[in-house]
């Protein structure tokens, strides 16, 4: 991820945790916790979770009986905001987070049993790099979840999907952060960003063996399970 994009998530670093809430009308909490459900050997297992901005996943990961979770993003503020809240949940011990460039991460080779990234990838200024770097640290046999926002399929709510993502969510970005901007550019993230199979082949593609995707409230979210 650029320096830019850095500086877009610094920015929005205070308001993230209210803005993903709004973003999906609450129901990110349900998609955090489903999505953890459907991966093998989660119990005990050493995880990274990349770009994991203010911690919501890392935490996740340790009530759903992870060992221990390095959570990294490249925004320093989401990082500050999410030790904050790790701390005050008492989770200082079981969560480490870093700072960390995710398409050349500083972990050696297979060092996780699991790693996990939600609403994250789409991001990747280096997308092709970032989920090779991914494939290097998962050991063998290691499993993969990543969850993202989807454009949905079926045409009536695919409408209202996106008069609510172009005309709507922007100004209450606005009201949240005082800026717009970066709110237009989620818009134009998930717009972008390649589903379904075609997600699951650049999973291939990089070495991973695809498992399956889930589809999550009406086709608005989406989680890929893939393995080492």
């Amino acid at each position: 991820m650029t320096d830019k994009k850095a500086s877009l998530f610094d920015s929005i670093s205070n308001s993230y945790d209210k803005f993903n809430h709004t973003l999906s009308l609450g129901i990110d909490r349900m998609w955090r916790k489903k999505s953890l459900r459907h991966i093998v050997g989660l119990k005990n297992a050493k995880v990274l979770d990349v770009a994991c901005g203010t911690g919501d996943l890392s935490i996740e990961l340790i009530k759903q009986g992870a060992a221990h979770v390095t959570g990294t993003d490249i925004s320093e503020g989401m990082i500050a905001v999410g030790r904050k809240k790790i701390e005050s949940k008492h989770f200082s011990q079981q969560i480490e987070m870093t700072i960390e460039d995710c398409s050349a991460m500083s972990f050696a080779d297979n060092s996780f049993d699991c790693i996990t990234c939600a609403f994250g990838v789409r991001n990747f200024t280096k997308r092709k790099e970032g989920l090779k770097e991914m494939y290097r640290v998962l050991k063998t046999g290691g499993q993969l979840m990543i969850l993202e926002f989807a454009m949905p399929q079926m045409p009536i709510i695919k409408q209202l999907y996106n008069f609510y993502f172009k005309h709507i969510l922007p100004h209450i970005g606005k009201l949240m952060s005082g800026d717009k901007a970066p709110y237009e550019y989620f818009y134009n993230s998930v717009k972008q960003f390649p589903q379904r199979q075609l997600f699951m082949q650049e999973l291939s593609d990089a070495g991973f063996t695809p498992k399956h995707f889930k589809v999550m409230t009406l086709g608005i979210a989406i989680a890929y399970y893939a393995e080492k």
